[in-house]
């Protein structure tokens, strides 16, 4: 109690210095000046920095407020990144235990921490999701990962839509989730649109089992519908390499002549 208490008495003297500085800068009138606005970020990323790591839930709840609004204002750095990893692997793999009993295992903070992820939006960003992917084991938090995947949108050598297909293939096999199932169709329609298409086996091969398998109907049907949009980008695209052979074979015969 008396570490919380102390915890706690640093935030506030923290947020004090961030309010004085604001403060100080509105009743000037004035733009706030670069040693005023480092200060503010510093003093803001130090908060951020001890609220993610301190014990309790309810402090890491308020670390991810903090990191809301940092991300709000364009803060996208990468101590907000690592704060962000490291709150989403709390009770997966940063793992306190009393008594031999996991006591951090805090879901709601980890699919925060995976929704602020897609809002950073940064490579760096998609590679932590892609750890969530593979270590997280509740669904409310695969959710969250996936949806922030299919928002960044990238996906070098497939390895995004990959990850998202071997989640679904995990739960299919013992315990088919049904919002997982729609979260992973809509992450590959809206991956494949920011993609010119989806070329992995693996995703086609979950399509169709959800499609087929033992989801609800809508989830069913959501998933024959996104089966049908990637045979037209795939149509698209060779139509595209068509023309791209065709051209080069007329620009060759032209030159021979």
């Amino acid at each position: 109690m008396a570490k919380l208490r102390h915890f706690s008495a640093f935030c506030v003297a923290a947020l004090f210095t961030v309010s004085m500085v604001m403060g100080q800068n509105s009743n000037s009138n004035q733009e706030m000046s670069v040693e005023e606005s480092y200060l503010q970020e510093s003093v803001e990323l130090m908060v951020i920095r001890e609220t993610s790591r301190a014990d309790s839930r309810d402090q890491k709840l308020v670390a991810l407020e903090y990191i809301g609004d940092a991300i709000n204002r364009g803060n996208t750095g990468e101590e907000v990144r690592a704060a962000l990893e490291y709150l989403s692997m709390e009770g997966v793999m940063n793992k306190a235990r009393e008594n031999g009993r996991l006591v951090n295992n805090f879901p709601d903070v980890r699919r925060k921490a995976a929704e602020y992820l897609g809002d950073l939006g940064t490579p760096e960003a998609k590679n932590t999701l892609l750890k969530i992917v593979v270590a997280d084991p509740e669904p409310m938090v695969l959710q969250e990962a996936v949806k922030s995947l299919a928002k960044i949108g990238l996906n070098d050598n497939e390895e995004t839509v990959n990850a998202i297909a071997w989640i679904v293939t995990r739960f299919d096999v013992l315990n088919p989730d049904n919002l997982l199932a729609l979260s992973a169709v809509d992450a590959f329609d809206k991956i494949a649109a920011k993609n010119g298409g989806i070329k992995d086996p693996n995703a086609i091969r979950v399509l169709i089992r959800i499609a087929e398998g033992p989801y609800i109907k809508p989830v069913q049907e959501r998933a024959k519908q996104v089966l049908m949009e990637l045979r037209k980008y795939s149509a698209q695209n060779q139509q595209n390499q068509n023309k791209s052979d065709s051209s080069s074979n007329t620009g060759t015969t032209t030159s021979n002549r």
